[in-house]
């Protein structure tokens, strides 16, 4: 499975969209750009749930071939307010974008882009529900990337005890 994860400009305004030429998160399944839901044009439309571009959601088999997307895990969580916000959709189960701003200390323009970096990374994923998109945690590529950091742990682990065995002369 591909997720979609991608930017939409939003031309209109209003209280689910942002202002102006916004972009908005966009949330889709599919191969290559993702058929997106509710791609969002026109007054109110926006932080919606669109067309984005593809990666991949984590195929994890054998040494490093899940590196790409454990690159992109870390580099999404290399942002306190995204773990942030992984945390609080993690108590929540399921939030809007609204009710995270609430939330947090940042602005609700700020959390649906930190909303799409998460998701072009597949740690979340968003459908519509009404005129808001409703995001939820994916847990499969923190499996993968925990999967990838427990080999790199065992091969330290392998690497130190052998240092250890030289060192005490065995």
């Amino acid at each position: 499975m591909r997720r979609g994860g991608g930017v939409g400009a939003s031309p209109g305004g209003g209280p689910d969209g942002g202002g102006g030429a916004g972009r908005g998160s966009g949330v889709g399944e599919g191969s290559g750009g993702g058929s997106g839901v509710g791609q969002g044009s026109g007054p109110g439309a926006g932080s919606g749930v669109g067309q984005g571009s593809a990666s991949g959601v984590g195929q994890d088999s054998g040494a490093g071939a899940g590196s790409d997307a454990v690159a992109e895990v870390f580099s999404a969580l290399a942002d306190p307010t995204r773990r942030r916000i992984l945390d609080a959709l993690a108590a929540h189960g399921e939030a809007t974008a609204t009710v995270l701003a609430a939330e947090l200390p940042v602005s609700r323009q700020a959390i649906v882009k930190h909303l799409g970096v998460l998701d072009r990374a597949g740690l979340v994923a968003g459908h519509r529900e009404g005129r808001e998109a409703r995001y939820r945690v994916i847990p499969e590529r923190l499996g993968v990337t925990a999967r990838w950091m427990d080999r790199v742990a065992a091969a330290w682990d392998t690497r130190l005890s052998a240092i250890k065995r030289l060192a005490e002369g065995e």
